[in-house]
Parts: structure tokens; C-alpha cells; sequence
């Protein structure tokens, strides 16, 4: 048959797609790097060990809040209410929330959508799935909680905020090392990447009719907007400086290596 360009019919193709350049570059990289950060994280949580620096009050945010009654007593702000179990975390009352936080993360679901799940994996790739309901059924309806864990995750940020702050104790008083740069650059790096949030972003902005009535609120939401743009570098930043700031922390309590100290 004959196509005409007022046939309506379509050219049959048998190939699923016409692409030819390496369209699974990209997917490819971020399935390895989603699965190699999960690897270290649960490797590193259910580890139970090297994740308090007791001279320096350095406490990996992998284990903050340590809640565990396993936990050392020094690294326990918050008291030891779980029970010690080694298929529960240290920080069980955290983690799972942070987990959630990040699953449901605009920018995270954009990654795994288009690589683990192929939904789709590039533009001229078919869908990896026969089907797509949104995210209206079950377990994808759960990706609407975002904004929940939101405050959550601010809470929790927070509570690594003041890990960072209290670690500038020593021995013999104030004291200043590696370590404390590399806990205060993650802090900054998580706020960054929490406060760049879409979520809050709406918490700042939204509802305002007029936003010269509202000026701190309108401040805040440029500057939420402004870290919103860049939501995905910070979200692969901050994966980096977590894994970053856990395995020094655990290298110094090893004794692998020592802290570098500037002051006491």
C-alpha cells in the first residue's frame, strides 16, 4: 500500500525504536549509582559499629539519631528507647523517614522512573511497561506523601545540624579537625538540597494572592526557587557527601586513619 500524507495510515515499523545513538547511557549510570549508594548504605547501617569518634563527637548521620539501645550512651542525644536488634538500625526512628523522603522526591522518581522502571527510559524509547495509571493505585499513590516527609526530613536535617555543631567539642575544649569541615559541608549541602525541595518551595510560596504583602515569605521562596533549579545536582551531591562523611567518621573510629586537627 501505497502512504499518502492524507491517508492517515502509519508506516510500519518493526523495529521498537529508531534511535541510534546511546540512549542507555544515561539510565545505565544512574541504575549504577542508585545501586551503589543503596549497597553502601545498608551495608554501612545494619553494620552496627564505627560510627562514633568519641574524642571529637563525630557521629556519622547514618547512625543520628542513635535511639538504639545498642548505641553508646555519649552518641545517644535523644536516649536509648529500641530495642538492640541486628536487623534494626541504630537509627531506626530516622531512617526510614529519610528513605521515604527521598523515594518520593520529585527528582528521585524522575531517576528511577526512566531507569530501573524503563517509564520511559529516553525520549523515541517505548515505555518499559504495558500500562500506566499515574500514581493513583497502589504503591504508587504513595508517592503523595512527599509533602508529609517533607517535615520529616526538616526535622531530621536539623537534628544533623546540631551533630555538626556539638562536634566542635574536644578533649580539651573547643576543637576544630577535618572532620568538622566535612560534617559542616554536608549539613550545608543537605540543606540545600532539603530546602530546594518542591514542597517547600509550596510551603514558602504558596496561597499568597499578593507577594508584596508577604515579603519574608516571598524572600524565602526565591531563595527556595533558586536551590529548586538545581534539585537534581544537589539530591546526587548530597548521596555523595553523606557516603563522604560516614566513611571518614568510620575510618577515624577504626583507627584506619587519624582526624587532621587544626585546633586542640
Amino acid at each position: 500500500m501505497t502512504i499518502t500524507e492524507d491517508s492517515g495510515a502509519r508506516a510500519a515499523i518493526n523495529k521498537k525504536h529508531l534511535r541510534t545513538d546511546r540512549w542507555w547511557l544515561g539510565p545505565a549510570i544512574t541504575v549504577i549509582g542508585l545501586f551503589a549508594w543503596v549497597a553502601y548504605a545498608t551495608f554501612r547501617v545494619f553494620y552496627q559499629g564505627n560510627y562514633w569518634v568519641g574524642d571529637y563527637h563525630y557521629l556519622t548521620p547514618f547512625y543520628s539519631p542513635c535511639v538504639s539501645q545498642g548505641c553508646l550512651p555519649e552518641a545517644s542525644l535523644f536516649g536509648r528507647i529500641l530495642p538492640d536488634h541486628p536487623l534494626l538500625p541504630y537509627a531506626a526512628l530516622s531512617l526510614p523517614l529519610l528513605l521515604m523522603f527521598r523515594m518520593t522526591c520529585y527528582y528521585y522518581r524522575k531517576a528511577y522512573y526512566r531507569s530501573v522502571w524503563m517509564a520511559p527510559a529516553a525520549c523515541g524509547v517505548p515505555d518499559g511497561h504495558a500500562s500506566y495509571t499515574g500514581e493513583t493505585r497502589f504503591p504508587l499513590i504513595w508517592q503523595n506523601s512527599h509533602r508529609y516527609f517533607f517535615y520529616a526530613a526538616l526535622a531530621i536535617t536539623l537534628i544533623n545540624t546540631w551533630d555538626a555543631i556539638i562536634a566542635f567539642q574536644s578533649p580539651a575544649g573547643f576543637g576544630f579537625g577535618l572532620g568538622n569541615i566535612i560534617l559542616v559541608g554536608n549539613v550545608i549541602l543537605l540543606w540545600c538540597y532539603t530546602f530546594g525541595c518542591h514542597s517547600c518551595r509550596h510551603v514558602m510560596g504558596g496561597r499568597i494572592r499578593h507577594f508584596s504583602q508577604n515579603p519574608i515569605r516571598y524572600k524565602l521562596w526565591t531563595i527556595s526557587s533558586y536551590l529548586n533549579v538545581r534539585h537534581m545536582q544537589f539530591a546526587w551531591i548530597t548521596l555523595g557527601s553523606l557516603a563522604l562523611t560516614d566513611f571518614y567518621i568510620m575510618s577515624v573510629s577504626a583507627g584506619w586513619i587519624t582526624d587532621l586537627r587544626f585546633i586542640n
